[in-house]
């Protein structure tokens, strides 16, 4: 149910008054009540002298947690007569009344309280009391005002008792009752409160506020919503309501990845987001602060029970560090955390350089070529939340009224007065958050050729004499329905079987449009023509030569893509052979 706090309200005012779709859960939600009848100069009630008692109470013992407040908008009499801040749950738990004059005490709250007592036309709104009463800065301030932790409050273990008050003239004093000691008064008067200030003490102030769904040990108010009730009914079932605060969802937490990344490169950073729901009205905001700037993921959402990967594109530095990113995270609750980059240079290991007469008497060709890290697709999605609308029909029965005049045959004038009840009731939308997910994907082909140098004079196809060079050419190509999230493959690392594929490397120079990479060696400082190759060594045996190359930096939310390439040339002779000594024409 589309929340504005994680409270659930269970309130009840007297009369229905027209609402609009809200967002505070399922409410346990009902009414009535009637006219209040005339007053006397020692009995009455001026409407809006009311307020509401409030005590926090344990949801799972219902022991009572906290002391109570009075709240209300007035300033009652001070000489005033009441029965101190004792609450419903003491009362039924046997406590008797205990009256008290001049010591009244009450709060008038920074943000006035709603109309909570109807009068005629003057009714109150269910709207602006629900509103009221899930309101978080009207909730710290009751935390305030009764010295309870705020987010103790609302995690789940407590509950608030809300209990109408009212405050009137009986017998020529003026009394703060609420429904409950207003009932219990009576019992002490034999009916006498009943008998003058009934539509108040006994119909209008017990109705105001009352339990749709049991709670609390209370059961839910089924009677007349219209009519006077009894001591009884009043004492075990109304002038009562409860705020009920779902557990709070668990903060927003981050899977932290640490990972490692090359100078000069662009990259992703992703989090896991998760824990509690996130949608468009509990929305998660990611920041990233890398180096000094924020970097901000808004409308991040998830349902519950799943996690959703927030994700920054930037650039590394161009030197080796170590990066620091600290990720914030805003939604239901907060967490931040450390994301450390290692950012790493692969240049400046290029093989030494070869001489004509290196030995390696010693060299086993190996085995195999290693396997670096390979992942060539990846896999994410994004939650997008929908409404899903539930329309219910909330009821409002009212009295129409109809009146008629006629004059009879003596030519007096007669009118009548009669009604019917017509159902003023309004449609509310009770419906919920649904989540849709996008699933996107990226896959790295990539291929790699390596070819006899053109300036090896006797190189035929893929065979040369050791000693000469070889140059390579690799091609790389990101597919993807995300492109903006994706970067293209922007790495690539030869190793070499004369090192035992350790030691030295070197890194290719890229050429980069689009999604798509293209690599080669960069120009050998000890080429004598500065070309872009490598040179065998000339101790090298007969056989397979075969480099091997790691395309690596093709960065998506899901991780790197990365893959392993080989490609052969064929060894036989070495460059000695092109050379013969011969004497000098005589």
């Amino acid at each position: 149910m589309k929340r504005i706090l994680s409270l659930f309200l269970c309130l009840v005012l007297l009369f229905g008054i027209s609402m609009q779709a809200y967002a505070t859960g399922d409410p346990n939600i009902d009414g009535g009540g009637g006219g209040m009848g005339d007053g006397t100069s020692s009995n009455y009630w001026n409407p809006g002298m009311d307020g509401v008692r409030v005590t926090i109470v344990e949801a799972d013992s219902h022991s009572i947690a906290s002391t109570s407040v009075d709240l209300t908008n007035k300033t009652p009499s001070a000489n005033i007569i009441d029965f101190g801040k004792v609450c419903k749950l003491s009362y039924n738990g046997g406590r008797s009344l205990s009256p008290k004059v001049n010591s009244y005490s009450y709060r008038n709250p920074a943000q006035s309280l709603p109309r909570i007592i109807s009068s005629g036309n003057a009714g109150a709104s269910i709207e602006a009391i629900r509103s009221y009463f899930t309101d978080a800065q009207v909730l710290r301030s009751l935390c305030g005002y009764i010295g309870f932790d705020y987010e103790s409050l609302i995690g789940g273990e407590y509950k608030l008792m809300v209990e109408p008050l009212a405050y009137f003239c009986y017998s020529g004093l003026q009394y703060a009752m609420t429904a409950t000691e207003a009932a219990l008064y009576d019992q002490q008067e034999n009916g006498r409160l009943r008998s003058w200030m009934g539509s108040l003490t006994h119909k209008n102030l017990p109705l105001a506020i009352f339990l749709q769904t049991p709670d609390l040990g209370y059961p839910a108010w089924n009677g007349s919503k219209t009519q006077i009730v009894s001591n009884a009914n009043i004492i075990s079932s109304l002038g009562i309501g409860i705020v009920r605060f779902t557990e709070q969802p668990d903060l927003p937490e981050i899977t932290e990845f640490d990972y490692e990344y090359r100078v000069d490169t662009d990259v992703i950073t992703s989090v896991e987001v998760s824990g509690g729901q996130a949608d468009p009205d509990n929305p998660v905001r990611v920041q990233f602060t890398i180096k000094g700037a924020t970097y901000t993921v808004s409308n991040v959402f998830y349902p519950d029970g799943d996690s959703q990967l927030a994700w920054v594109r930037w650039h590394t530095p161009s030197e080796p560090c170590v990066v620091d990113i600290q990720v914030s995270v805003s939604g239901p609750g907060t967490a931040q955390g450390i994301v450390r980059c290692n950012i790493t240079d692969l240049s400046g290991n290029d093989p030494p350089n070869p001489v004509a007469d290196d030995r390696n008497d010693s060299y086993t060709r190996p085995s195999s070529t290693p396997l670096k890290e390979e992942v060539i697709s990846a896999n994410w999605g994004i939650w997008s939340p929908w409404w899903q609308e539930y329309w219910v029909w909330i009821e409002n029965w009212e009295k129409c009224w109809h009146t008629d005049r006629w004059t009879d045959a003596d030519g007096k004038t007669h009118r009548d007065r009669w009604y019917h009840w017509v159902d003023n009731g309004w449609w509310e939308d009770h419906g919920w958050w649904e989540f849709d997910y996008e699933s996107f994907s990226a896959s790295l082909t990539a291929d790699m050729s390596i070819v006899p140098d053109d300036m090896s004079p006797t190189a035929t196809g893929s065979t040369l004499k050791s000693g000469y060079g070889v140059q390579e050419s690799v091609t790389a190509r990101v597919r993807t329905d995300q492109s903006a999230a994706v970067t293209a493959a922007q790495n690539a690392v030869t190793y070499f079987p004369e090192f035992q594929y350790l030691d030295y490397w070197r890194l290719l120079d890229r050429t980069i449009t689009g999604k798509s990479s293209s690599f080669e060696f960069n120009n050998n400082r000890y080429s004598t023509y500065n070309r872009r190759t490598h040179f065998t060594p000339i101790w090298f045996p007969d056989g397979a030569y075969t480099p091997y190359t790691w395309v690596l930096d093709c960065w998506t939310p899901a991780g790197m893509l990365s893959l392993n390439l080989t490609d052969t040339v064929t060894i036989r002779g070495n460059l000695w052979e092109e050379w013969h000594i011969a004497p000098a024409n005589p």
